[in-house]
């Protein structure tokens, strides 16, 4: 049996605040969400790659629903965070930078949405 904070049990936690988010219940998905970071927070650390994911899927979830000063302030600190660890060109880097201009509504270059689809496949495809 997984404990509360294992790995397993934080990724399904994290699959089902994905499913209520897809199903617009916000709440439930902000509750897992927020979860599932400070799990990482604490078991990986702040800027560990995991840990910001989980902080990027929570500022989704407030953009989603209209917290806009949250999710962005979120979103900021996540692209900060993965420009200061991974480097500026890094993948995970540059689709921060892409999310947050689609949030903006400043638009997003074919080149980003085009690396965004590729690391969502691979992602899936390793699940």
């Amino acid at each position: 049996m997984f404990g509360l904070d294992s790995e397993q049990t934080v990724e399904s936690s994290e699959m089902l605040a994905e499913a209520y988010r897809f199903e617009a219940q916000w709440e439930e998905a902000e509750q897992l969400f927020v979860q599932v970071m400070e799990t990482r927070k604490t078991k990986l650390g702040a800027d560990h790659p995991s840990t910001l994911m989980s902080m990027a899927n929570l500022a989704s979830t407030f953009w989603n629903q209209g917290r806009l000063e949250e999710a962005e302030q979120l979103d900021v600190q996540v692209m900060e965070t993965r420009k200061t660890k991974l480097g500026a060109d890094h993948p995970h880097t540059m689709i921060s930078k892409s999310t947050l201009s689609e949030w903006r509504g400043q638009g997003d270059s074919y080149p980003l949405r085009s690396l965004k689809r590729r690391l969502k496949r691979k992602r899936i495809i390793k699940s």
